[in-house]
């Protein structure tokens, strides 16, 4: 099998072009904040879309108005560009 998985170098590269993203062991996470309760799930609403359509999904912890996403990719046990793909997507929907 073809390992996808980066490597720290890759990584370090990958992690500037995702806005807000911090590196959490073999995930990438990320905390958004919005007005209210229904701003957040209208957001999450759009994730699931996106997530869907790629066929990648994030783990998900929603508070109220907080959504912290995390993204890996379970088959490589670790990180791929397909987490970083989805992460660049995701900061499209709240600029």
């Amino acid at each position: 099998m073809l390992n996808l998985r980066l490597t720290q170098r890759q990584i370090k590269s990958e992690l500037r072009t995702v806005t807000g993203w911090r590196l959490r062991g073999k995930r990438i996470s990320r905390l958004f904040v919005f007005e209210d309760f229904m701003e957040a799930m209208r957001f999450l609403n759009n994730v699931a879309q996106l997530a869907e359509g790629m066929y990648h999904h994030p783990d998900v912890a929603i508070s109220y108005n907080r959504v912290r996403l995390s993204l890996t990719t379970h088959d490589e046990d670790g990180l791929t560009r397909k987490d970083f793909r989805l992460a660049r997507k995701i900061n499209r929907l709240v600029k």
